[in-house]
């Protein structure tokens, strides 16, 4: 079974799931596209509540596929027209790859980021009428293991040297796992449920089908929140709708 023969039998949706890690790999240059810096005290504009789209191109080599995950942040909101008009073959013939995916419309529920690292130039490229930054490169492993239904509520190890800032005053929706552990959701998606918005996200949890003992929940934040995965490796998963949350450590 060749490249394009594997294409041709992916389910997007659900083996978007599986890549709704990426999300969290390109958070770790978003100040880069941002312009904004880890100095404190430089203003950045707060992130919640803001649109993006991304295309995968990805390329097979000896079984192994590599995606290059494009971006729309903060180059434009993605038009639902725009994005509705992409078509993922078309994507692939015309950058010469076997395979495109689309992943989106979803939207940041952090006010902003801190990075550790320098500020690196992003390329550029326009998909279909929209802008893009290339924002990571990632190893996805086998095609064959690439193609199998994702797992929700499976974390999946992330190395993204970056913290999530939500401003005190802002809910936050959080699941709660028999062992302790709190996720707390970084950006909630559309693409598997178009009519899903923030608005929905504090009665999710009945919507959810959360592994037996896990809790999900909502609230306001007296002080500001940080999920910091500096110096740690993040771990990150998603629930069945593909929303994605980010493991609180215990400091």
């Amino acid at each position: 079974m060749n490249a394009h023969h594997v294409a041709n039998h992916f389910d997007i949706r659900r083996t978007l799931l599986g890549l709704g890690i990426c999300l969290t790999l390109w958070v770790s240059l978003l100040l880069a596209a941002c312009g904004g810096s880890s100095d404190d005290s430089a203003p950045q504009k707060s992130l919640r509540g803001d649109r993006y789209c991304e295309v995968l191109l990805i390329t097979v080599k000896a079984g192994l596929a590599t995606g290059e995950v494009w971006n729309t942040y903060p180059l434009n909101d993605c038009p639902q027209a725009t994005w509705s008009a992409l078509d993922a073959k078309k994507l692939a013939t015309e950058n010469n790859v076997p395979i495109a995916m689309l992943n989106g419309p979803r939207y940041w529920l952090m006010n902003s980021v801190e990075k550790a690292g320098d500020v690196i130039d992003l390329p550029k490229k326009n998909f279909g009428g929209l802008e893009m930054y290339l924002q990571a490169t990632v190893e996805l492993g086998s095609i064959i293991e690439a193609a199998k239904p994702a797992k929700a509520y499976v974390p999946n190890l992330v190395n993204r040297s970056a913290a999530f800032i939500y401003d005190a005053g802002t809910r936050v929706y959080e699941l709660r796992t028999t062992d302790g552990a709190t996720y707390v959701m970084q950006t909630y998606s559309a693409q598997i449920d178009p009519t899903l918005t923030e608005g929905q996200l504090t009665d999710l949890g009945s919507r959810l089908k959360l592994p037996a003992g896990w809790t999900y929940s909502s609230r306001i934040l007296d002080s500001s929140l940080k999920v910091k995965t500096v110096t740690t490796v993040a771990r990150v998963l998603q629930d069945e709708l593909g929303n994605s949350y980010s493991e609180l450590v215990k400091n």
